[in-house]
């Protein structure tokens, strides 16, 4: 799990395709690489994946097709830069907010306001079913990057502000229009959302189940009268 709070972020200096399979080296800052092992879990740009090699400020990751389709991460040119987080470790301060590094879709950057306070992102859901999990106020994970949504429009379009610390510490200090982003939805969001559909659905269930009992029974009492 992670808390998206990035820690650094690396530059792509690698990357090696084969059939529905990436195995890519990204060049990390010096303080981050002294804190990686051969097997940990990194999130990449809000992705969990495996380090497969260390070669000095080297690392790489292999990302398969699962992975490859619900990310962005099949975009990446060399020179990009991937958020990092390392995974999170009980008694660590969770700043952000928990996150399983599953990433829910993409999403498409479709406007940029900038000022000297703060940044504005406006962003647009490819996958319209993962609307329903979008609130105001709520928490969502953005490149691996824990955020709150402070608006929420038709065509499945919400915004989020970030501020000059952020744009200096992550890959958001270089978003551009259509660029495409990693989203992760907030997991005790998706839980609250699916059990209540659940049980609507159910309590429906359970009412045409006794409607049509009911409906029967009145045809039987007819037949029998």
């Amino acid at each position: 799990m992670f808390t998206g709070i990035i820690e650094g972020y690396g530059t792509v200096f690698k990357i090696k395709k084969e059939n529905c399979f990436i195995t890519y080296t990204i060049k990390v800052p010096i303080f981050l690489s002294k804190k990686l092992k051969l097997g940990a879990s990194i999130a990449n740009n809000g992705c969990c994946l495996t380090i497969t090699d260390i070669n000095n400020l080297f690392v790489s990751f292999d990302i398969i097709k699962e992975s490859l389709d619900k990310t962005n991460l099949k975009y990446l040119q060399v020179n990009d830069l991937v958020n990092l987080e390392r995974s999170l470790k009980i008694g660590n301060e969770i700043g952000g907010h928990l996150i399983l590094g599953h990433i829910s879709g993409i999403a498409k950057i479709c406007n940029i306001s900038i000022n000297h306070k703060y940044t504005k992102i406006w962003i647009q859901i490819i996958d319209v079913i993962l609307m329903k999990y979008i609130f105001y106020k709520g928490c969502i994970c953005i490149n691996g990057v824990s955020l709150t949504i402070s608006t929420v429009l038709p065509n499945n379009l919400f915004c989020v502000y970030l501020i000059p610390e952020t744009l200096s510490r992550t890959n958001f200090k270089t978003i551009s229009l259509n660029q495409f982003v990693n989203i992760e939805i907030d997991y005790i969001t998706q839980i609250v959302v699916d059990s209540i559909e659940r049980l609507k659905l159910k309590n429906i269930t359970d009412i045409k189940h006794n409607l049509f009992k009911s409906i029967n029974k009145l045809i039987s009492t007819f037949k029998n009268n």
